[in-house]
């Protein structure tokens, strides 16, 4: 073997040769346990982050372990179109040629041929960086969201809701992006905070009877108001419903009315109500019947022209095509002038931003289209109330509910060009046409209208939330009836990330179980469990940011220490509802973890320990090999326990455990003298035993750290098959109570003498003796069968039995029998209480002063949580620390 396991060497090799060999597709076995789960199709623009990373790791874990389970398991990868993320990257490419060509100078088509030739040069790049971390999904099997399979898919589902009363055209707010001019969705808006204004106006009642003072962040707005609400228990302005204001500058009545989203605590408790430019104002202005006066074009500008809303009535002339920022100041300063501007209040806001573009997202009123979204909610509550998809932590049901309990209508329309082109057309008359093709909306036109008819298509495309809500049964080829439909459709479980519970969960589940039923007819949901990962952090707690500088790339990662050591890292702090710190140095631990497993490899080959056919590892006698396959069996137990709940840090942890401190530390060493006895048939077992367990530790870990387990597999035996594909551990009936207690209480005895040496700061070079006191026949009978061991690992002269404690001891119970180690002349005792001593007042002062910085209200209340947590964390870490120096001191004073 190797010195050193190189993973840079190794990885791609490794993976080709699984990818090449057919591991990653289902076993063939008709009777094999299906196991499928549908990876969060990643944007095909997209390239590999410390998210996806984690998320992929989690997913592959699972998949690995079901695959040597003998499932046969099913990971569907694909990816995205992402509409306009994808549009943007290729106007930009646009933009660089330097020739002036926009997409609407190129037209639709040119402009569509142009992005599937950049598809097909540059997309899907995260598709290779997700190989690199070892994710094994079945790659034959990918699919696009553009591909005909999902496309047909796609209008099916269109023309169906259509048909069914359940998507519509309608005039509604919208996240308006005015750059890319195009309705977004709530997962692209940004909310950032800013330093805004809150502008204080006073609307004079129209009988010249007084004024109602209200206050804005966006004075520009005004222009569009429609009323001016009120609680309708506020005595301030009970006497005053029903009445009109003059609206300045616009110069028009418009009620004042009571409504409880007025809060009279906030303000003046008088809200002004502009239906067309705010989310709740809409809300309020449906429930008043209020007009919907919108200001503005699509470039965000106030109007130039009459959109029919009467809004352009209400612009003074002069101001017509103003970017909204620059009316908003002239708007502020005619209001001035007016003398109606009672006080400019300075005010952080949240201000909503287009993700990708970057400029401010207004609410806008415009025809789109929408699903509605709160009938098909109805089965996918039901489906989680009555268990038949559970979410992981279980907490997350609450979020789901909410949601899904409050849900508005879902615009699926964009005005972009790539994508799923809405499959709608438009006839000279208004009628309206929904098809699966064109032939078929002319076929429509021709029956309804009895003649032959012009028609266009609308220009818009699909939502990409609307083509991936489908992802987990048009990947396996819905609308037809296929194979892979049969066997794997519902999936196994969905692991996904907790901001898209909202656009992608909760639509996959409203969309599978309205299209997707049994035999008899019933709604099946898309996944049986959904399991929602925390978020990656940085070392300090802190959300990762580009502004912050605290980005961690997993490529680089990889690049720097390996799949292996990024992948346990990830697995290893996945715990339920905790977020996860990640760092470098975490994940050099883990890259010396890898290094140790290779290191125990090769000591095992040096040792001439491979696997032997037929070994039976009830057979064995020692009680160190009885010892190690129990514990064995108590880890595959526990590793199965973890990740069948979904506990993948409680199963990696048990994994760790296992190799680094019970296999390595402890197995190797307890077997080295009988490696080298003379016992030819004790060194024959333990051989095989190490073997053995070597091969069912390389399985254990084998989910979380593939690589490296692979190439050992390979290294460490004759084997007919991958690793991959080997069989997952099952180790029943080897748990030995006997042989667990003794080798217990062995390492319990080695563990205690060797802290004893380092609290007494006892030189490691000195061989000093053991007096076991008051110890029982079987603690004599095992110090004896032990006492090289015991010597060796505890670096002692001898062992001795004595019925009182020899003077000057450091001490230590185990079980029945006091342990003393005689000191005298081995340390300086004088010398070592005042190192001591220092060390306690010095953790002393540390302590003092985190306490009073932790009592500090201000500090607690005001410093980040992550720098509160760590201050808290070195507060724990200090007073065990004491705590530890404590009892060394008492002992030395005794002696």
């Amino acid at each position: 073997m190797d010195k050193t396991f190189n993973p840079q060497d190794a990885e791609a090799r490794i993976y080709e040769a699984w990818e090449t060999s057919g591991a990653f597709q289902p076993k063939d076995d008709p009777n094999a346990k299906p196991f499928s789960i549908v990876i969060p199709p990643p944007n095909v623009t997209g390239r590999l982050h410390i998210g996806h990373a984690l998320n992929d790791t989690l997913q592959d874990v699972l998949v690995r372990y079901k695959r040597m389970l003998g499932d046969a398991v099913l990971w569907q990868p694909g990816t995205d179109h992402a509409g306009i993320a994808t549009q943007m990257v290729v106007e930009r490419q646009l933009a660089a040629e330097g020739n002036n060509m926009t997409r609407r100078d190129m037209g639709r088509e040119a402009f569509i041929k142009r992005v599937w030739e950049w598809k097909e040069e540059s997309g899907g790049q995260i598709q290779q960086q997700i190989r690199r971390l070892g994710a094994s999904c079945d790659w034959s099997r990918e699919r696009f969201t553009l591909d005909d399979g999902l496309s047909a898919a796609v209008l099916k589902v269109f023309v169906e809701l259509y048909e069914q009363g359940l998507i519509y055209r309608d005039k509604r707010l919208v996240n308006w992006d005015p750059h890319f001019q195009t309705a977004i969705s709530d997962l692209e808006v940004e909310n950032r905070e800013t330093q805004g204004h809150f502008w204080h106006f006073a609307y004079p009642l129209s009988d010249g009877s007084g004024e109602l003072v209200v206050a804005t962040t966006r004075p520009e707005t005004m222009l569009g108001d429609s009323a001016v609400a009120v609680h309708p228990e506020d005595e301030r302005y009970k006497h005053l419903i029903g009445k009109t204001i003059r609206l300045p500058i616009a110069d028009v009545d418009i009620p004042i009315v009571a409504d409880e989203h007025a809060d009279p605590e906030q303000g003046t408790g008088c809200v002004k109500i502009t239906p067309a430019h705010d989310f709740n104002d809409f809300e309020v202005g449906k429930r008043h019947d209020l007009p919907k006066v919108n200001i503005l074009n699509s470039e965000a500008r106030l109007l130039s022209e009459d959109d029919g809303t009467g809004g352009l009535e209400r612009i003074p002339a002069e101001w017509r095509g103003l970017d909204r920022f620059e009316a908003r100041k002239k708007v502020v300063a005619r209001l001035d002038e007016l003398g109606v501007l009672r006080e400019t209040e300075d005010k952080v806001i949240q201000q909503p931003y287009g993700d990708r573009s970057g400029v401010v997202i207004e609410p806008w009123l415009t025809d789109q289209w929408f699903v509605k979204a709160d009938v098909l909610a109805r089965e996918a509550i039901a489906a989680v109330e009555d268990g038949r998809t559970t979410f992981h932590p279980k907490n997350w049901e609450k979020t789901y509910f909410e949601w899904m309990r409050n849900i508005q209508p879902w615009c699926v329309s964009r005005q972009l060009w790539w994508g799923h082109r809405i499959p709608a057309w438009y006839g000279e008359d208004g009628n309206v046409f929904v098809a699966e093709s064109e032939e078929a909306a002319y076929a429509q036109a021709r029956e309804k209208l009895g003649r032959d008819v012009s028609l266009t298509q609308d220009e818009d495309v699909l939502d990409t939330w609307f083509s991936s809500a489908l992802w987990p049964f048009s990947t396996l080829g819905w609308p037809e009836d296929t194979a892979e439909l049969e066997r794997f459709y519902p999936t196994s479980v969905l692991i996904t990330a907790f901001d898209i519970i909202f656009f992608w969960v909760a639509r996959m589940m409203m969309q599978g179980l309205h299209f997707m039923k049994d035999e008899a007819g019933q709604p099946q949901v898309p996944f049986k469990d959904v399991y929602i990962h925390a978020l990656v952090r940085d070392e300090k707690g802190q959300k990762m940011s580009k502004s912050k500088g605290n980005v961690i790339d997993p490529l680089e990662l990889i690049d720097e220490y390996g799949a292996d050591a990024v992948r346990f890292s990830l697995a290893a702090q996945a715990g339920q509802g905790r977020d996860i710190r990640m760092s470098k140095e975490r994940v050099e631990g883990y890259r010396n973890f890898g290094t140790k497993l290779w290191n125990a490899a090769r000591f095992c080959e040096m040792n001439e320990c491979r696997p032997q056919p037929g070994f039976d590892p009830k057979s064995v006698k020692q009680t160190v090999n009885k010892w190690i396959l129990s514990e064995a069996a108590r880890a595959v137990e526990a590793i199965n326990a973890g990740l069948d709940g979904y506990r993948f840090n409680e199963a990696a942890a048990a994994a760790y455990k296992f190799v680094w401190n019970v296999f390595c530390d402890w197995h190797l060493e307890f077997a080295k003298p009988l490696f080298n006895g003379d016992d030819e048939a004790a060194k024959a077992e333990t051989r095989a035993t190490t073997a053995f367990v070597l091969d069912q530790a390389l399985k254990m870990l084998h989910p979380f750290m593939p690589f490296v387990t692979e190439a050992l597999w390979q290294e460490t035996g004759d084997r007919d098959t991958q690793l991959i594909v080997a069989d997952w551990p099952v180790l029943d009936g080897l748990d030995d109570a006997d042989a667990t207690a003794e080798m217990g209480w062995l390492i319990e005895l080695i563990t205690d003498i060797r802290r004893l040496r380092a609290e007494m700061n006892v030189p490691a070079g000195a061989q000093i003796p053991l007096i076991a006191v008051e110890a029982s026949p079987e603690t004599q009978a095992r110090l004896e069968r032990h006492e090289a061991l015991i010597s060796r690992m505890a670096r002692l002269a001898d062992i001795a039995v004595s019925d009182s404690v020899p003077p000057a001891s450091a001490q230590t119970v185990l079980g029945e029998a006091t342990l003393a180690l005689p000191l005298e002349g081995v340390i300086d005792f004088g010398a070592e209480r005042e190192r001591i001593s220092r060390e306690v007042a010095k953790l002393d002062g540390e302590i003092v002063r985190l306490e009073k910085k932790l009592g500090n209200e201000k500090f607690v209340a005001n410093a980040p949580a992550d720098v509160v947590a760590e201050q808290r964390e070195k507060l724990a870490d200090y007073s065990e620390q004491k705590a530890k120096m404590a009892q060394a001191l008492e002992r030395l004073q005794a002696m």
